[in-house]
């Protein structure tokens, strides 16, 4: 399948930082990180294919899918080299490219993500409910999932975040998380990575981060407390500090 030219917005100067969204959401749901990524980088958020207001292919989608779509758009934006960071589906992209194009990428930032999540069934039994229902099936379940029981933010909000996606974008990202297996990639990546983990993510425990940590070259784990899987949008003070201070290092 070739390379989609997805949807994506660009703000800010400095060295490039791209953001990459979860599995449901589209470039909205890095909003709270935007006014202070501003003031160090140019920050280019994306709506992965089948999400927000990027193309919707017919699926299944594989990862290298994903990250041919990534590699189009820094092509696409004249950026030779970008921080990359990502959540959950968008951080499973910026694994896969940090393994497959080491030229493109800086230093990374995983949040709330996994090399390998299964078992595959769930997520193939995943996307016959959304094709068969669209994903305001899933949308409630889903958002239960994004945050730990004190978050006092809107839910609706993100629910319908989750709705909106079109069914056989979400399907076919579901797909492309059923065959993914990168856990021997990672020894292999070369740049200098931060896994942050929600103390209270079911999605994607602290111990799949640590493993992802453990097999990364000199990578980091930070735990973030009162945090599910959608841990930038109820901790962002704390995330948005913690990537800064890793983007900046030298």
């Amino acid at each position: 399948m070739s390379a989609v030219e997805v949807y994506a917005v660009v703000t800010g100067s400095g060295p490039a930082v791209v953001l990459s969204n979860s599995l449901g959401s589209d470039h909205r749901m890095w909003d709270a990180q935007v006014a202070e990524l501003e003031k160090h980088f140019t920050v280019v958020r994306y709506d992965t294919r089948g999400h927000g207001a990027s193309p919707v292919p017919t699926g299944p989608y594989s990862i290298d899918d994903l990250t041919d779509d990534l590699v189009a758009l820094l092509d696409r934006l004249d950026i030779e080299r970008a921080h990359v960071v990502g959540l959950s589906l968008g951080g499973m992209t910026a694994m896969r490219l940090a393994a497959r194009n080491p030229e493109r990428v800086d230093r990374m930032v995983l949040l709330c993500t996994g090399a390998h999540l299964p078992p595959a069934q769930g997520w193939i039994d995943r996307a016959a409910t959304v094709r068969a229902g669209g994903s305001v099936a899933v949308a409630e379940a889903v958002v239960a999932r994004w945050f730990s029981p004190g978050y006092s933010g809107d839910r609706t909000y993100w629910q319908q975040m989750v709705a909106a996606t079109d069914a056989e974008g979400y399907a076919a990202c579901c797909e492309a998380i059923a065959t993914l297996d990168i856990r021997e990639q990672l020894q292999g990546i070369a740049a200098p990575t931060l896994a942050i983990a929600g103390s209270d993510d079911p999605a994607t425990p602290p111990a799949v981060l640590a493993s992802i940590a453990d097999a990364v070259p000199g990578a980091r784990l930070f735990v973030v407390e009162q945090a599910a899987h959608l841990a930038n949008a109820e901790q962002p003070a704390i995330i948005t500090s913690a990537i800064i201070d890793h983007l900046e290092q030298s």
